[in-house]
């Protein structure tokens, strides 16, 4: 099955915003939180999900270090002992909000000036629906999902997959805000 524009459309449109973003500088993932055994289970996935698409990965960031940060906790509160957590993310009273809304993962993307993603700061809460999650199911959607902004939540699948590696070829743009941009990645798909 092939997505059609609309749906790719409807996938990078919030609140009637067009907005599909890619990474612009090599990725340089960091995870918190996680057993040694479960971590590798991540960083493979990562890893695999940026090469599929053709995009580096590095071990630092020049500018940041890390620009790809997940971070596990079993509960929100546990977010509390992140030092400047509210600088960090530029949302204060974030804990309280994801506490509120019982949320199990949220996610926040930083863009260069010209608009492709620079940074993706990715919280995860192991505790409810995502206690019983396959590490490796997990550690592939999230990795899809920090991949472009996606308006919702999405799942790692082969249609999203070949939607990824049609937004990271050459000659598409690190950003776009027209919709008509859908149109473009649905030829591409293969």
């Amino acid at each position: 099955m092939t997505l059609s524009p609309d749906e790719i459309a409807r996938l990078f449109t919030r609140d009637g915003q067009y907005l599909c973003a890619r990474w612009g500088r090599p990725v340089a993932p960091v995870i918190f939180g996680l057993a040694d055994d479960s971590l590798a289970i991540f960083s493979a996935a990562i890893r695999a999900a940026y090469a599929h698409a053709g995009h580096p990965v590095t071990e630092t960031d020049h500018e940041m270090g890390a620009n790809l940060m997940l971070v596990f906790c079993r509960d929100w509160a546990e977010l509390a002992g992140i030092p400047d957590l509210d600088r960090l993310t530029g949302q204060p009273g974030l804990i309280a909000r994801l506490k509120e809304g019982q949320a199990s993962h949220y996610q926040i993307f930083r863009f260069d000036p010209g608009g492709a993603i620079r940074a993706c700061l990715s919280f995860i809460r192991m505790g409810g629906p995502l206690a019983k999650a396959h590490p490796a199911m997990l550690a592939e959607t999230l990795a899809t999902r920090s991949m472009l902004t996606f308006a919702g939540d999405v799942a790692a699948s082969e249609d999203l997959a070949r939607l990824i590696r049609a937004a990271y070829d050459p000659v598409m743009p690190d950003v776009a805000t027209d919709s008509s941009h859908a149109l473009r990645l649905a030829a591409r798909l293969v």
